[in-house]
């Protein structure tokens, strides 16, 4: 079975798993386990920022940095097809008390005048806008990359208004391959980061959030009120630093992949795919006809592929390091019969 459905179904190498039965331990709420320390500060200076903390999940970091910066009843403005509004079960508003000002893009990419014309005025009658966030890269946009000089530009609105900002960048290092600028550079603009350790990078589970050293102990104490303070974490720990240490550079290969299966779909009546906007390991595309998506997904199962549809005629692919070269030439000529009837 080749799975597309994401690159969280990644699974740990043997190395990464010897990583994790070497690891030392101790108790992480206590802050004493050495290898989750390692992990904070080998992400702290890979993204420059002061201080880092490991949390479970993705959504976690998320929901952790935006309630560190808020207060209920305020507004984040954040794209209207970002994870955490499509994707995080309505956790800003149950867990922070907090409105999300949806801005609408074509590929997830805000512009500085949409956030500019988005943020609240300072008046007796208007909430308060409390934070921007930005998704890197975009997930619904498909694996899209937020250019640096357009964060910096926001970060120039966000300065000038004084509204910090937070940076969901679960695949902040497919961004990081595909460019060549530095995690460090892009996460300057932001005032918390979250990147995920357990989609492309290949460990089995976590997150971490950066930012400078006060926020970082503010959100200590939220990450335990969350159900996110874990004990003898070393263990998990141990394969977020062997992903970082390994897993980075391959990331150009899933890249590759991804734009050798839009390729092939381009080629195949009814389907409609632009290469051009691959530009990691995400591929969006549409299929014409009358088989619904469902009907499609289960008879590509049927032929040994997994692919998530997203609309009634779309369609989402990601490629991770389970997934060959060999293997995207299988899905095409699989995808070609399928869509034949045959």
């Amino acid at each position: 079975m080749i799975d597309l459905r994401s690159d969280t179904v990644t699974r740990p190498t043997p190395a990464m798993r010897e990583a994790m039965a070497r690891a030392e331990v101790g108790d992480d709420v206590y802050g004493e386990d050495p290898t989750v320390n390692r992990l904070q500060d080998m992400a702290a200076a890979l993204l420059g920022k002061e201080a880092a903390l490991f949390v479970p999940t993705g959504i976690m970091a998320n929901q952790l940095s935006v309630r560190a910066q808020t207060k209920p009843g305020d507004e984040v403005i954040i794209e209207g097809r970002s994870h955490i509004v499509r994707y995080e079960h309505g956790a800003a508003a149950a867990l922070a008390g907090v409105q999300l000002h949806w801005v609408t893009t074509e590929r997830g990419i805000m512009t500085p005048a949409q956030v500019e014309a988005a943020i609240r005025p300072k008046d007796p009658y208007s909430l308060s806008t409390a934070l921007i966030c930005l998704e890197q890269t975009h997930n619904s946009g498909g694996g899209s990359i937020y250019p640096l000089h357009v964060i910096q530009q926001i970060h120039a609105v966000a300065h000038r208004h004084g509204v910090p900002m937070h940076l969901d960048g679960a695949r902040l290092f497919n961004a990081v391959v595909a460019t060549g600028v530095p995690a460090a550079e892009y996460a300057r603009s932001f005032d918390t980061v979250s990147f995920c350790l357990s989609k492309g990078l290949g460990a089995p589970v976590g997150s971490v959030i950066v930012s400078d050293r006060r926020t970082i102990e503010r959100i200590r104490p939220l990450r335990r009120m969350y159900g996110g303070g874990m004990r003898q974490a070393g263990i998990l720990a141990a394969a977020g630093i062997y992903a970082l240490e390994h897993n980075v550079g391959r990331l150009k290969d899933d890249h590759a992949n991804a734009k050798r299966l839009a390729q092939a779909l381009q080629k195949l009546p009814g389907v409609t795919v632009n290469p051009e906007h691959v530009e990691t390991n995400i591929v969006i595309f549409e299929v014409a006809g009358t088989r619904t998506a469902g009907e499609i997904v289960r008879d590509l199962k049927a032929a040994g592929v997994l692919l998530n549809a997203v609309g009634p005629r779309s369609f989402r692919a990601v490629t991770h390091l389970d997934v060959s070269a060999a293997d995207i030439d299988s899905v095409a000529a699989i995808f070609e019969r399928v869509l034949a009837g045959r």
